[in-house]
């Protein structure tokens, strides 16, 4: 039998759950796509149904499989990349998650994570564990999730203190089904992931007792830590026999698919929300401007690389809002268009903080707004608005980016879906100063998740081999002043001012 050829990953993100097939040059050879059921029980509450999630996951890797007229015998290896934050808990004798998946734009558990900073101190504090972490306590991270399920499902806390239930991010809750499910499945996650729970020691890159104490989390509910690249299990279906060898957070995966290994290398990706990622090799950087300190990846036995990171709740979704809250448009291609149609943004700034203002400001208090509105604006200022929001935001991360490392970034290379935005994309090089380039192969995320699990088994040899496959598409270069583009930003500023300080006594926490 001749040796595999292809290797195939999982991307499991907010709004849909992909399967691509990539060859040993990178190159995409088949793609399967089902869309996840976005769940609103209550506003500021997301959820999904983790068995649709793995229902899809079957069925997408049978078309990506049957796209590219291949069977599981074809495939060398099986990554995964997911929604980070995103919390699952399940029952393992039965396989049956005990609720609907948490969602990490959910904004339910504000309570838990006031509780927490309060904890035995006389003035809250959200940053008590950032030393540990590298994140401040909020609402985004898995932890205050993973109480709220113990706090509020029948039973789950007695039966989680008893080992009968697992917890995990989405990555864990596919490998567990991949791999056997109640017949054996593997309750694994990766140091990325495990990363974003505010439960793991980034020196460690272990469970830490101080943290599961202050969350009172039963160490049985958690999944072992695994590497970013090793083979972790066996695939049993849909793909039976091939190995399962890489795991990565989807930004983290993004970064790796963009051969951003090392220290000084950089990505940002334009999904429902965006995330610039900053490598900063093998040294922990505590951020002073609002930025999350993160694993990038670790491949083996090697050393863990780490990352700053610039977490923007709100880009992607905020078109999807105008698509399906406000029909100003049919479908998320119709923004360019409908944008272009005036010259700029009549006045109006959008800042959408749906579920507070995440990095570099880190305000719960904060939501949406639209200001600067005149009877002369219109839907297509509004759309217009909408994606310049995406690249005022990014800004904000850059230059937080740029005061932590004392590293001027001179180009950003960009991914993920809204990349295909001419307009998006040449406003964002006029904001930052520096030229945008978009790769050839726009799904970095996924195959990023492709290279993690090749590399544990052989397919390829090296982040060397990796880095030579990457391949520039386009790139955009500044077209403004200085002089304009402080102007921007300085409106830009103001509308930010007007979000903030909404929920008070007076206002429900939404």
């Amino acid at each position: 039998m001749s040796k595999p050829q292809y290797v195939l990953a999982i991307d499991n993100g907010t709004t849909s759950t992909r399967a691509i097939v990539f060859d040993h040059a990178g190159s995409k050879c088949g793609t399967g796509q089902l869309e996840t059921t976005q769940i609103f029980p209550k506003s500021g509450w997301v959820e999904h149904d983790p068995r649709e999630i793995w229902t899809n996951t079957v069925k997408v890797i049978e078309l990506a499989l049957k796209e590219a007229g291949l069977d599981a015998a074809d495939i060398a290896a099986v990554g995964i990349t997911n929604q980070r934050e995103t919390t699952v808990m399940w029952d393992k004798s039965t396989g049956i998650p005990v609720y609907n998946a948490i969602v990490w734009q959910d904004t339910r558990t504000q309570s838990i994570i006031d509780e927490v900073a309060e904890q035995g101190l006389s003035v809250p504090n959200v940053n008590r564990f950032k030393d540990k972490t590298g994140l401040p306590l909020a609402t985004y991270f898995a932890a205050s999730k993973i109480v709220w399920i113990l706090n509020n499902v029948p039973g789950a806390r007695e039966r989680a203190e008893t080992g009968e239930l697992a917890f995990g991010t989405i990555d864990t809750w596919l490998l567990w089904n991949l791999t056997g499910g109640i017949n054996g499945g593997k309750h694994i996650t990766d140091v990325t992931n495990a990363s974003r729970t505010l439960l793991m020691n980034l020196e460690t890159l272990s469970w830490d007792e101080e943290l599961l104490d202050a969350f009172q989390i039963p160490r049985e509910l958690l999944p072992t830590i695994a590497s970013s690249s090793e083979i972790y299990g066996t695939s049993v279906s849909p793909l039976l026999g091939v190995p399962v060898s890489g795991i990565l957070g989807d930004q983290q995966a993004a970064t790796f698919g963009q051969a951003a290994f090392e220290s000084g290398e950089a990505k940002n990706t334009y999904g429902t929300g965006n995330f610039l990622i900053f490598n900063t090799g093998e040294e922990i950087v505590h951020s002073q401007n609002g930025l999350l300190t993160t694993v990038a990846y670790k491949l083996g036995d090697g050393q863990a690389h780490y990352a700053l990171e610039g977490s923007i709740a709100v880009t992607g979704s905020l078109i999807q809002w105008l698509r399906d809250n406000l029909g100003i448009i049919s479908s998320a291609s119709e923004v360019e268009t409908l944008a272009l149609s005036v010259p700029d943004n009549g006045g109006a700034y959008f800042v959408p903080a749906f579920s507070g203002l995440f990095a570099p400001h880190w305000r719960p208090d904060a939501r949406g707004a639209i200001v600067g509105l005149t009877r002369f604006v219109n839907k297509a200022h509004i759309a217009r608005a909408a994606l310049e929001a995406v690249a005022f935001q990014t800004r904000e991360v850059l230059d937080a980016t740029n005061a932590d490392t004392g590293v001027a970034l001179t180009e950003v290379r960009v991914d993920g879906g809204m990349i295909a935005n001419e307009l998006l994309m040449q406003f964002q090089a006029d904001l930052l100063g520096v030229p945008v380039i978009r790769p050839v192969v726009a799904e970095t995320t996924a195959l990023g998740a492709a290279y993690a699990a090749g590399l544990a088994v052989g397919f390829w040899a090296n982040t060397d081999e990796l880095r030579g496959l990457w391949q520039e598409e386009k790139r955009w270069l500044p077209q403004i002043d200085d002089e304009e583009r402080a102007k921007l930003l300085r409106v830009w500023n103001k509308a930010v001012e007007k979000s903030l300080n909404w929920i008070d006594e007076d206002s429900v926490q939404l």
